[in-house]
């Protein structure tokens, strides 16, 4: 099963107020597992910064107008995610402005199916906090790498998040993605001690004890049944 966790930082929080994407990222997920495999981009968004914005992702917009605007790497992007269900946090904000970016461009909107960690989040946790440094702290993430609001670290710490809100892995037992026949494969990585296998035949002195202790047994049962 392949899923994308997706996210986006913006100029700010209402694409129909003229507020654009200005860094998007994306992680392929195989049975829940990273793959490795991933799409990052700075975008131009062909306007100015608002300071607020600067304040959560510290983009401004002098060194956004070096990179492509989202025209011109939506192609990659659609390719990269297929038609694959999208994982994000707060869904609604990043369709919407995913949504209003390809309107913009005049393509069709999105038509994946997507996992809103944010409502399961809501649902296996009510009324507790449900953001994405929460739920790392939660289930005690590090979050030392996230200084700042980035597309491309938050994608990394919502895939493991993601993996918590699903039941965890199990203690004890990791999972490594290993290339085998052309396609990617799932193996158990064991960090314990190999031990040479137990015999299974029973030694001499066993079979004495136990010849010992039936002949202690008056009338067994499988006399009756000879």
């Amino acid at each position: 099963m392949r899923e994308i966790v997706i996210d986006t930082e913006t100029t700010g929080l209402d694409p129909a107020g003229g507020h654009r994407i200005v860094e998007i990222a994306a992680i392929e997920l195989l049975h829940h597992m990273p793959t490795g495999r991933k799409f990052h981009c700075y975008v131009n968004p062909e306007r100015d910064m608002p300071p607020e914005a600067y304040a959560v992702h510290g983009l401004t917009a002098e060194f956004l107008a070096d990179h492509p605007p989202f025209a011109s790497v939506i192609g990659d992007f659609l390719a990269f995610i297929g038609n694959d269900p999208l994982v994000i946090h707060n869904a609604e904000f990043d369709i919407a402005f995913l949504n209003a970016e390809l309107v913009r461009a005049g393509m069709p909107l999105l038509a994946s199916t997507f996992v809103d960690t944010l409502s399961m989040a809501r649902r296996r946790f009510p009324g507790a906090p449900a953001s994405l440094d929460a739920l790392c702290r939660r289930f005690t993430i590090d979050l030392s790498v996230r200084e700042k609001h980035g597309a491309d670290i938050d994608c990394g710490l919502l895939a493991d998040v993601y993996v918590e809100l699903l039941g965890g892995r199990q203690p004890g037992l990791d999972f490594a993605l290993v290339e085998a026949d052309g396609g990617m494969q799932i193996t158990a990585i064991a960090d314990r001690p190999v031990r040479p296998p137990r015999p299974h035949a029973a030694s001499v002195e066993e079979l004495a004890a136990h010849q010992a202790l039936l002949a202690t047994i008056s009338n067994p049962m499988w006399n009756a049944a000879a």
